[in-house]
């Protein structure tokens, strides 16, 4: 008896003995290099340091710990550090007594990349009453009824009709609008947004700080840029109130990177930096930056180093991105709408042969305007832009800028996502181009036109891509990717998950029309943030 309880207890105690640990795992990701893409970024310039930037903090870049020099590793000790969410900067308080620029200057003397973090300036026939027509009573705003005039001037109806033509969806694909949130509960948007991140949710100076879930504007002391911007992409359409918007039936996903306290401030190099990171990772396919900084003492705005980092990542990435030209005319355009991999847009205020007087206009040396679209005359003219505002403001308002016109362009690359699918980022960008109207104010925006040249665009080649990571001589995971390539794609975004700790060597071959690219490069993870890890891995013929 005395041994049967005894093989019943032993019994007992293996079945409630603590299960092992799991080990914990982690992922890598980053793209994979075509040959002559080496993802360089300068990460510091004199003139950056002239522009407006949060005082009292650097902004850097935080490399695993057994990439720094010791002289990195002491410096970085002794200060105050704050992780930028998803992205691997991160905010260094400046010690007491010196400058942030000489600051900077010593991260950079010990191999750490430093510069400011810079301030953002905010910047069928449907039967809904605002649409142009003599059968429809326009929206009424401060006891006047308007209509939106500028939806027949970029002949929208003509390429809403041409996609139905075509057997196409008058639909939009996933638009992140980076902006000053936006009122979730306006009636113009409900069922069109996705629930978003707030990256500002409290002003400490200039500086945004802290992230939660309610990227929304609801009060009357809200500024109402973010709703204003989202409306002319997504509001409710068809639905016999308000508005129409360029998408009968798209989505946005609001990325709050302003912090609003009855004006628009608090956007910063880290803010944009991480919404921009988000909106990546949420699957946005195009992305509105009605925001931007412009240069000092009338020179052209620099790049900021982080941010162009980020957006040529989200550029390989196969991502439309979008960005207001700015709204002073003699201070050329502002960043990041002159970043190469972006769309810049002006505005056209009551005649489509000018550029509104205070849109901005490109200085020698920097790119021209890819397009330009209705943005309204001064804010408080009949003829300015009918659109949202949040629901203590009324619901709807009149608002003039480029950053008016900017949407307009992002809801037609959202447009021409959604019925064209196959075609690749750079392919919609080219067909919002080549499908303009030529005007003496630049390519003016035309819905149409576009929908016409996105139909007649070939298919890209197709390409296939393995990723593997070896470890103690062998591969210990692979991933194969498949997709298509366009011309200008420089490129391909690669993931691997489900890697313990450890340092691997991770290869790449990459096969498109024939020829096979072939790479490598080493990775440990976890990363520096203690999680995952980011590395690009170069390839060659």
């Amino acid at each position: 008896m005395n041994r049967v309880l005894a093989l019943l207890l032993g019994a007992l105690l293996v079945g409630c003995s603590s299960p092992t640990p799991k080990t914990p795992t982690y992922t890598i990701r980053g793209h994979v290099l075509l040959p002559g893409d080496t993802r360089a970024v300068t990460l510091d310039t004199a003139a950056l340091w002239e522009l407006p930037h949060v005082p009292g903090e650097v902004l850097l870049e935080t490399p695993p710990a057994d990439r720094l020099s010791a002289q990195a590793l002491g410096l970085l000790s002794k200060v105050q550090r704050q992780a930028v969410p998803g992205t691997n900067l991160a905010l260094a308080r400046t010690p007491a007594g010196q400058t942030d620029a000489a600051f900077a200057q010593r991260l950079r003397a010990t191999g750490v990349r430093a510069q400011p973090n810079l301030i953002y300036q905010a910047l069928s026939v449907p039967n809904d009453p605002g649409f142009p027509g003599a059968e429809r009573p326009g929206v009424v705003v401060r006891g006047v009824a308007y209509d939106q005039d500028y939806l027949t001037r970029i002949r929208a109806l003509e390429g809403w009709n041409r996609l139905e033509a075509l057997g196409k969806p008058v639909d939009g694909a996933l638009t992140a609008v980076l902006d000053t949130g936006v009122d979730a509960g306006h009636p113009e948007l409900l069922g069109r947004l996705h629930p978003g991140t707030d990256f500002c949710s409290r002003l400490v100076g200039q500086s945004c700080q802290g992230t939660d879930t309610d990227p929304d504007e609801v009060t009357a002391g809200d500024v109402g840029h973010g709703t204003s911007t989202a409306g002319l992409i997504v509001a409710q359409t068809h639905n016999g109130e308000g508005l129409a918007s360029l998408t009968w039936r798209g989505t946005v996903l609001p990325v709050k990177v302003f912090g609003t306290n009855g004006s628009i401030s608090g956007a910063t190099s880290a803010s944009v930096i991480a919404g921009l990171r988000y909106a990546q990772a949420q699957g946005a396919k195009v992305v509105n930056l009605s925001l931007g900084f412009r240069g000092s003492r009338g020179q052209a705005a620099p790049a900021d180093p982080a941010l162009a980092a980020a957006i040529a990542d989200v550029a390989a990435a196969d991502i439309v991105l979008v960005a207001a030209a700015g709204n002073t005319p003699d201070e050329g355009l502002y960043y990041p709408a002159s970043d190469p991999n972006v769309l810049a847009v002006g505005a056209v205020a009551r005649e489509d042969q000018a550029l509104a007087p205070y849109s901005a206009r490109p200085l020698p040396g920097q790119k021209p305007l890819d397009l330009v679209a209705p943005g309204g005359v001064s804010g408080s003219s009949p003829d300015d832009i009918l659109t949202l505002a949040p629901r203590a403001q009324g619901g709807y308002t009149l608002r003039a800028g480029t950053s008016e016109a900017a949407p307009l362009v992002s809801g037609t690359a959202a447009l021409l996502r959604a019925a064209f699918p196959q075609l690749r980022a750079s392919q919609i960008r080219q067909a919002l181009k080549e499908g303009a109207t030529p005007t003496a104010a630049g390519a003016l925006l035309n819905v149409e036109g576009a929908v016409n040249r996105a139909a007649s665009l070939p298919l890209p080649p197709p390409y296939t891509l393995k990723v593997e990571a070896w470890r103690s001589g062998r591969a210990v995971t692979s991933t194969t990717f498949t997709g298509t390539l366009d011309p200008e794609q420089a490129a391909v975004p690669y993931t691997l998950g489900g890697l313990p700790a450890g340092t691997y060597e991770l290869r790449a071959t990459l096969q498109r029309a024939g020829e096979i690219l072939s790479g490598s490069a080493a990775a440990t993870v976890p990363g520096s943030d203690g999680t995952d890890a980011v590395q690009d891995i170069q390839t060659h013929r």
